[in-house]
């Protein structure tokens, strides 16, 4: 397989104004998590050697918070001033590669609020556009309603001809039941003359992206699709609704890695994790327990039933019970509550026995 430089551009400038927010979009939380980190871990198993990410709306908020948390990738960051479609904001995003860094090597293009797609998926992604020699690649998904996005029309040979967003589509096209995921692996050397061709003829009056597919195509280069495993993996996150879905899946997943890792949980489905929590091994957590923040749970602890602890350490074989604490230090062999609350900055003493509706604060620790 063909070894060329790999770049990926992460389109993170939407309002998002489905979420009615006036938090940006890409900054909306799933398991304590900022969504548009889920997708840039997705580029953990590519071997980027970059990634520009485009801002826009509350373009301040998202650079500082994705320079404060994902600094395992280089991160450059540009902004679209005006939303004129995903195709000018690709155009922004190339921008930042020096002309002659254009001439070689592929670049991915991902939307910034599809947080459950996995690094094997776009590792895959990659591999199979470079096997293929395609000047492009386009992710797409099969569903019986793929109501809401674009379709992939094939032509009669079989191969993708071009993507019909489906409010511009006829009703055979909105027949079709693959779907367009708008992830995308390019050749860089066309890319940025493909994009210069696009035009804003349709029902928005925007520059589509996805318009990007026939221009190829047409100029007789090759395009290919590759189908993910499970569609809801490249679903999009546009409402509170799909947020509350992804969080749950999210959640599972997480759930799923700490019990693979030794944690015990009586009721994974009533146990709620951030990704930001570390846990021991030997941890057991009953029903109703929410760990949030940067928790942190020593071996052997025991929490819950019906607890939540925010920023909060927990010592070696500890035991928490109904208890609500935020940034509070537990030591080991605590045991504590039923009905405790341990206020900021509140320390509970290795070995202390609580008792029922115990109360500590920052302030003092023996009230």
């Amino acid at each position: 397989m063909p070894e060329r430089p790999l770049s990926a551009i992460v389109l993170a400038a939407g309002e998002g104004t489905r979420m009615r927010s006036t938090r940006p979009k890409p900054l909306h939380l799933l398991c304590g998590r900022a969504m548009v980190l889920y997708v840039l871990d997705a580029l953990g198993e590519s071997a980027v050697d970059k990634a520009v990410v485009v801002v826009g709306h509350g373009a301040d908020l998202v650079t500082k918070k994705l320079q404060e948390e994902a600094a395992d990738l280089t991160l450059d960051f540009v902004e679209q001033h005006v939303q004129r479609g995903t195709g000018d904001a690709v155009s922004v995003g190339l921008t930042v590669f020096p002309d002659d860094d254009l001439d070689d090597g592929d670049v991915l293009v991902l939307p910034g609020d599809t947080p459950l797609l996995r690094a094997s998926t776009i590792a895959r992604l990659v591999q199979e556009h470079r096997l293929s020699g395609a000047a492009c690649t386009v992710l797409t998904a099969h569903s019986d309603d793929p109501t809401g996005y674009g379709r992939i029309v094939r032509g009669k040979d079989g191969n993708v001809v071009r993507v019909v967003e489906e409010r511009d589509a006829t009703p055979d096209e909105r027949a079709i039941t693959e779907w367009n995921t708008s992830i995308y692996c390019f050749r860089r050397s066309v890319l940025a003359p493909a994009l210069r061709r696009l035009t804003p003829e349709n029902d928005q009056g925007e520059y589509y992206l996805t318009d990007i597919v026939e221009v190829l195509h047409d100029a007789g280069y090759p395009i290919v699709a590759v189908e993910v495993d499970d569609e809801d993996e490249a679903q999009g996150v546009n409402d509170r609704r799909q947020l509350a879905r992804a969080e749950a899946e999210l959640r599972r997943r997480t759930n799923e890695r700490w019990l693979d890792l030794g944690v015990t949980m009586l009721d994974p489905e009533r146990t709620y994790i951030d990704a930001t929590v570390r846990l021991a091994p030997d941890v057991t957590l009953f029903p109703d327990t929410l760990l949030q923040g940067s928790t942190v749970v020593a071996e052997g602890a025991e929490i819950g039933p019906n607890t939540r602890l925010v920023d909060c350490t927990v010592g070696a074989h500890a035991v928490v019970e109904a208890t609500v604490g935020r940034d509070a230090d537990i030591g080991e062999r605590c045991v504590v509550g039923p009905f405790a609350v341990l206020q900021p900055g509140a320390h509970v003493p290795p070995g202390t026995r609580s008792g029922p509706f115990y109360t500590a604060s920052g302030e003092d620790d023996s009230s």
